[in-house]
């Protein structure tokens, strides 16, 4: 197993270089529409946050282990800026929801199932995780859980237009370093877990955001116990808290 560490190195020098690349091919093409070797008119495609939308989806894509909010966000950039370089006879909002619907389908169809699956649905209470790992899908939808006498040891949930919220005050926190993804397009994640938990955030936002609201975190954290949240809230958000 590679080391935590390594992991990390690897995903940050990895995030370095696919955004050095992506800066590098803007800054050409702009050099090249201001000295007019590429049509003037390309100027007001380039400087647009439709390719902002594009820019970001594609930075997301090749360094988030989930491939969900990338590709939607490069959907949504590339839907709306098609009446800039096409005269469409029609309102370009008539092909946002099909699109939209139609790659969520592609990536429920392509996604690889999880190891440790774990079916959630909506309302749920008492619920036990298979072998310590929560794999959560709401798409238009909601689950509601809590966990109970479990060693909790990371997973992942996604919420597309829709939402979760999960209970962990009476989980364990396995020993070591566990991580937990979190992507929310549109949607909402609520985390309640013990006061004395180690959590630390490494969430991308955009016109979203994820935050500890824990009222109360107990300064005897244990050390050797840490969780990992990892992801990205894109119009959405999320929090955690405690009782």
């Amino acid at each position: 197993m590679e080391p935590h560490g390594d992991h990390h190195g690897n995903r940050h020098q990895t995030k370095k270089y696919t955004v050095g690349v992506i800066v590098i091919i803007a800054g050409l093409l702009l050099l090249l529409v201001n000295t007019r070797v590429l049509p003037y008119e390309l100027h007001h495609i380039l400087i647009s946050w439709q390719m902002l939308l594009i820019g970001i989806g594609l930075i997301s894509l090749f360094n988030n282990e989930s491939r969900i909010p990338g590709t939607i966000l490069i959907l949504i950039g590339g839907i709306f800026i098609l009446p800039r370089i096409f005269n469409l006879p029609f309102d370009v909002w008539h092909l946002f929801w099909p699109v939209i619907l139609i790659g969520i389908g592609v990536l429920m169809l392509f996604r690889k199932m999880p190891h440790h699956p774990y079916h959630a649905g909506i309302s749920q209470s008492n619920q036990t995780l298979d072998e310590g790992y929560i794999h959560e899908e709401n798409i238009f939808s909601g689950g509601k859980q809590k966990i109970m006498h479990q060693v909790f040891r990371g997973g992942h949930i996604n919420c597309l237009f829709g939402g979760a919220e999960v209970d962990l005050t009476q989980a364990t926190q396995v020993e070591g370093v566990s991580e937990l993804e979190i992507n929310c397009i549109f949607g909402g994640v609520t985390l309640v877990v013990p006061p004395d938990w180690r959590i630390q955030l490494k969430m991308t936002s955009i016109l979203g955001g994820f935050s500890d609201k824990r009222s109360y975190i107990k300064e005897n954290q244990d050390s050797s116990r840490i969780l990992i949240i990892k992801g990205s809230t894109i119009f959405g958000g999320g929090e955690i808290k405690s009782f």
